[in-house]
């Protein structure tokens, strides 16, 4: 081979590298932030794994928290402009759209390594004040304001009953996710191996029982 065609591939080839090199951080601080939790993964340890020197870590990402801002944003943030989208563009029933987007969540968030993001900021939130202002920005205000906007279609719409309390009612759908996040994570570990939890069959019963609440006749005096 001609040495300047060589040079060309080599210099093509360590372009691909560099192009691909902040993906790779990034899934290399996931799998270790899911793992070991924030703070006790260290900036080294993400280097390593990903097989850069800590010094490229940090001209991608100038610190510890910013590589952690990068990775939800890869993993959470981004999937609101999806699911908005596939909100506005839903043309079936309200109950239908929430089942849709239950299972969705547990495919695209749930069933994956990202699940475990929240995990950890249910365990270290209040270790790291910015961090829990940052998730709260990114994740828990365009996931709750989502909800809210399913909800008040089904409202809307006349299919959900007149007398529910919006605000609280998405509680209702965010707490049976975090409830499987968390068993999937680590209360797992304390169930019994006879009786294993399986994940789509639960996402399944929470949406029946709460369309039965949200459709059926209110209870209230």
């Amino acid at each position: 081979m001609p040495l300047a065609k060589a040079t060309d591939e080599n210099l093509a080839r360590r372009e691909r590298r560099k192009e691909a090199r902040p993906g790779e951080l990034l899934d290399a601080a996931l799998d270790l932030f899911v793992e070991k939790g924030f703070a006790a993964t260290r900036s080294e340890e993400v280097a390593v794994r990903a097989g850069v020197s800590k010094g490229t870590l940090f001209l991608y990402f100038p610190s510890k928290e910013e590589l952690f801002k990068a990775v939800v944003r890869e993993n959470m943030t981004g999937r609101f402009a999806e699911w908005t989208e596939e909100f506005e563009s839903f043309e079936g029933s309200t109950a239908d759209m929430v089942r849709h987007f239950m299972r969705l969540w547990w495919q695209r968030i749930g069933a994956t390594r990202a699940s475990g993001i929240t995990k950890l900021m249910i365990s270290e939130a209040r270790n790291f004040p910015e961090l829990a202002a940052f998730y709260q920005q990114e994740v828990i205000r365009p996931g709750t304001e989502l909800i809210r906007r399913i909800l008040r279609r089904g409202l809307e719409r006349g299919e959900f009953r007149p007398d529910i309390d919006v605000e609280y009612t998405v509680f209702s759908i965010v707490a049976p996710m975090i409830f499987l996040i968390m068993m999937k994570h680590s209360l797992g570990a304390c169930s019994p191996q006879d009786y294993p939890l399986e994940p789509e069959r639960y996402v399944e019963a929470q949406i029946d029982t709460l369309l039965l609440g949200l459709c059926g006749r209110g209870t209230r005096a």
